[in-house]
């Protein structure tokens, strides 16, 4: 089992972006020195009343913090973008960490981001495979002829290959049961969303297998999964210290239309916070934790699990206490109980 952390970016307008830049580096190589694996970083445009650092930049920076990391770009919102940038761009940082960068893809859902980039949510998976399959060629092609339904390489070539042979691992996003056979047929392994229940994702990943089955794939050795995560000495502890930040996120997600792009079986956020968390989050005592992490390894195949545990406003104290506990009675318990 491999523990990720997520280095999201929801601050707030009158914070001093320099010194967030600073925790966020901090916490990179507190990350490393406590054992994480890797270290993700989301994509989002147009946040307000939110401000935050944009993804790929950000995860070049933190290259030079913590060399011996994995960097998650996930999820590259790959609808919004041309094939030929995005694949130079994330060669490069693929050679900036020595082969650990790691291509997070998924589709988006916001109207405000595709207006923006001059597309439609109608034409988001269209764009999304064209983007994909241009991006792999790219990587593995001298020279790549292909016309596009919003792009057009003709004899292009890729100004710097991947470290990583053929390239790095693709991990596709998906919410939907649609996405989720998309991934299967597309990409190395689905990455499984923080956002559906739990029991939502134990029936999609039956989805999933049959996918790969049909497609006569095999299962992938890798199952990463990103959940919110928050641990304290007690459950009341955790849901009282985590709740008023964990909180605003969602109220954010459900503003932006969120859980209207997640499955039909779980499309409300707009509910208490309880019924919020129920079945959803890994919350609790450092024994809870590891019960329901080691539930999702047995029942999902989850092996990489991308925690996320900061939220809009919440001080930095509380990441490094929860980091703290989930190195020093977590993590080693888990490793120990996967079988």
């Amino acid at each position: 089992m491999e523990f990720g952390l997520m280095l999201r970016g929801n601050f707030s307008q009158s914070d001093d972006m320099q010194v967030r830049l600073e925790e966020h580096l901090g916490q990179a190589r507190r990350a490393q020195d406590l054992g994480f694996s890797s270290i993700t970083k989301g994509s989002h445009y147009s946040t307000h009343p939110f401000q935050g650092f944009q993804q790929l930049p950000f995860l070049a920076r933190v290259a030079a913090e913590v060399p011996g990391l994995r960097l998650n770009a996930g999820i590259v919102l790959l609808p919004l973008h041309k094939p030929l940038d995005l694949a130079e761009q994330l060669a490069t940082i693929d050679v900036i960490s020595g082969g650990k960068l790691i291509f997070g893809v998924g589709l988006g859902y916001r109207d405000v981001e595709f207006k923006a980039f001059g597309t439609t949510k109608k034409e988001s998976v269209k764009r999304f495979v064209e983007n994909l399959e241009a991006i792999k060629r790219l990587w593995t092609e001298d020279v790549v002829s292909m016309k596009g339904s919003h792009f057009e390489l003709d004899g292009a070539s890729c100004s710097l290959k991947p470290l990583q042979d053929p390239h790095p691992p693709i991990w596709v996003g998906a919410n939907s049961d649609p996405g989720i056979r998309r991934a299967a047929r597309i990409g190395d392994c689905w990455y499984i969303n923080p956002h559906n229940r739990i029991d939502v994702i134990e029936r999609q990943m039956d989805v999933y297998r049959r996918a790969l089955d049909e497609l006569g794939k095999p299962f992938p050795k890798e199952i990463p999964m990103r959940r919110e995560v928050f641990v304290a000495r007690s459950r009341e502890e955790a849901l009282r210290l985590c709740r008023p930040y964990l909180e605003t996120k969602y109220r954010s997600y459900r503003d932006w239309g969120q859980d209207k792009v997640l499955p039909e079986d779980d499309t409300d956020f707009d509910v208490s916070f309880e019924k919020l968390i129920e079945n959803r989050f890994i919350l609790g005592s450092p024994d809870e934790v590891v019960e329901q992490i080691l539930r999702l390894a047995d029942r999902i195949g989850v092996n990489h699990l991308i925690v996320s545990i900061q939220w809009p406003q919440m001080p930095q104290s509380l990441a490094f206490e929860t980091m703290q506990l989930l190195a020093e009675e977590v993590f080693p318990r888990v490793r120990q109980g996967v079988r």
